[in-house]
């Protein structure tokens, strides 16, 4: 038996008032799930504990097979690992969007989805002008970075706002707060100084594109600890294929192995063909093959409705389609978002989200179709979603 578990990113949602009060999973044309949720298991699951931050770091995290009540200490901490960025005990890191800020308003959590080549000069920039032997800034993708502060730990105490919850608000009250607030607020102030006159921003001003205006710093953490292994675990052989350091981050926590797929990517231009055939070829070699993907959620923070339906729609028709027609394995599909990300506030909310279990062996509920609403009516709960994949790999 070979197994896949395909994490739909954000893919959940509220339902729309001037859409029929549909969800985006609902308005979707979903032929592919709506036949695997007749044919398997369809319930509702809650990845994101209780009481915890609804990001796709402990969301992920869950769906992984850890429980992150017990082993999650941070995401910025998590993405360095992806990145082999060395931390000391006493460093701290945090996440570094680029965005774009206009008249005291969050315009762009991603200033306008900036290229990597653009930000990468950025970062250069930052690290020549403001960067020192403590403080050290490192590219990621697109408009995800990180910055490392040595001997920092003091400013992990301060509170720190997402800059993708506040789009469209006044940022002046969500600036970081409390105890080591002051450093970062120079820093990022220190960047808008620098990004006002930075080339790459004149380039892209005078293509019509948004300038990055200033870094936004969240998500510290110190050095994080390994997870155990997956393959002690659940005695399976993993990877995991994905276009954002977060997810390559945790697989090397667990011992996963990371799949370098050309065109897999962590925004809409995703190449999703290639991502599910490389996926499906790993199933030679691995018997679990984890595959994320990112573009309904950055859809969702984009507060577009079409984006994430298109998205929706790509994954159905491209991926899932091929996953649940390959016949050279015995294969079990578990598919799902990790949280929802719904259009109306285009953030990450916690509450439960939609999951079809698939395959030999998965016996049928009276699933209908793929959505929140019919995954509710089945009466399959389950509240922990760290145990799902024992449910894939053992049930």
């Amino acid at each position: 038996m070979k197994y896949c578990v395909l994490i739909m990113d954000g893919a959940a949602g509220y339902p729309l008032a001037d859409k029929g009060h549909k969800t985006t999973l609902e308005l979707a044309q979903t032929p592919n799930l709506d036949r695997l949720a007749q044919e398997g298991s369809l319930g509702l699951t809650l990845n994101v504990p209780e009481g915890m931050e609804p990001s796709s770091a402990v969301a992920c995290m869950s769906l992984m097979g850890y429980d992150p009540k017990k082993y999650y200490s941070g995401r910025a901490p998590i993405e360095a690992r992806s990145m082999d960025i060395p931390l000391n005990d006493n460093d701290a890191v945090f996440r570094c969007n680029l965005v774009t800020l206009k008249d005291g308003v969050m315009k762009s959590y991603c200033s306008g989805h900036i290229t990597d080549a653009e930000s990468h000069e950025i970062i250069a920039t930052l690290n020549e002008k403001i960067g020192s032997d403590r403080v050290k800034f490192y590219p990621g993708v697109s408009y995800r970075h990180l910055v490392v502060v040595k001997d920092g730990l003091e400013f992990l105490k301060a509170e720190c706002t997402p800059p993708h919850d506040i789009s469209d608000k006044f940022v002046a009250e969500y600036r970081p707060k409390g105890p080591g607030a002051l450093f970062l607020s120079n820093l990022m102030a220190k960047s808008e100084e620098l990004l006002r006159v930075h080339p790459v921003n004149k380039r892209r001003i005078s293509e019509g594109k948004l300038p990055a205006t200033s870094i936004w710093l969240f998500w510290g953490g110190k050095r994080t600890a390994n997870l155990p292994l997956f393959s002690d675990t659940y005695r399976k052989q993993a990877a995991m294929t994905s276009g954002v350091d977060l997810l390559r981050g945790i697989s090397a926590m667990a011992g996963i192995d990371v799949l370098n797929i050309p065109g897999v990517t962590g925004g809409l231009d995703t190449d999703y063909t290639a991502q599910v055939d490389g996926a499906l070829a790993a199933l030679e070699k691995y018997d679990v093959v984890i595959v994320h993907v990112e573009s309904p959620d950055e859809a969702g923070h984009m507060g577009s409705y079409d984006e994430k339906i298109k998205a929706i729609e790509m994954i159905d028709s491209l991926m899932v389609g091929k996953m649940a027609a390959c016949s050279d394995h015995a294969l079990r599909l578990l598919i799902l978002p990790d949280h929802p990300t719904p259009i109306p506030v285009k953030t990450h909310t916690p509450g439960p989200v939609p999951f079809i279990l698939w395959g030999p062996g998965i016996e049928n509920n009276s699933g209908q179709a793929y959505s929140e609403k019919e995954a509710a009516a089945t009466g399959f709960f389950i509240n922990q979603g760290h145990s799902l994949m024992s449910k894939l790999l053992y049930s």
